[in-house]
């Protein structure tokens, strides 16, 4: 079940000059109420982030990679989860460029995993998403998607 999906604002550092504060978009799932109910989950909290378009200059550009373990630390408290429960994904969609689109890079999931020191993220590693759960993700963004453009489908 999907229980937020939207813009996420991130603070930074740095006192008034508030560096790496960013946006990205963010979607939290919580598996333990998806339609497969009898299946018991270690970590049923599944946070998805991804960059959002940015069109401005590129040395103020702050990526969900670049603060990744920022961000973890602003969800688990902003939305009190455990970390512990909580897995965190970055998702690219897919993309084009060229001159006339003949260029793709396909879409990726990327797992990120923290050393957690209390309710901070430290330490980042990215793996490949395991298969079983890549496909349960594809499948409920997927059905997100449909109820929020169910023009486009």
């Amino acid at each position: 079940m999907l229980i937020f999906d939207d813009v996420f604002s991130w603070q930074g550092w740095g006192g008034k000059f508030n560096l790496a504060s960013g946006r990205c978009h963010l979607r939290i799932f919580d598996l333990s109420k998806h339609e497969r109910e009898n299946l018991a989950m270690l970590k049923p909290f599944v946070v998805v982030v991804s960059d959002l378009p940015y069109d401005g200059p590129s040395i103020k550009r702050v990526t969900v990679k670049s603060c990744a373990s920022h961000i973890a630390t602003s969800v688990v408290k902003e939305f009190n989860l455990d970390p512990q429960r909580m897995v965190f994904i970055e998702y690219y969609p897919e993309t084009t460029y060229g001159l006339n689109k003949e260029h793709t890079i396909a879409e990726k999931y990327e797992l990120v995993e923290f050393t957690w020191h209390g309710q901070k993220a430290l330490h980042p590693a990215w793996k490949p998403l395991a298969p079983p759960l890549l496909e349960t993700l594809k499948e409920i963004m997927t059905q997100t998607q449909t109820i929020q453009n169910p023009d486009q489908g």
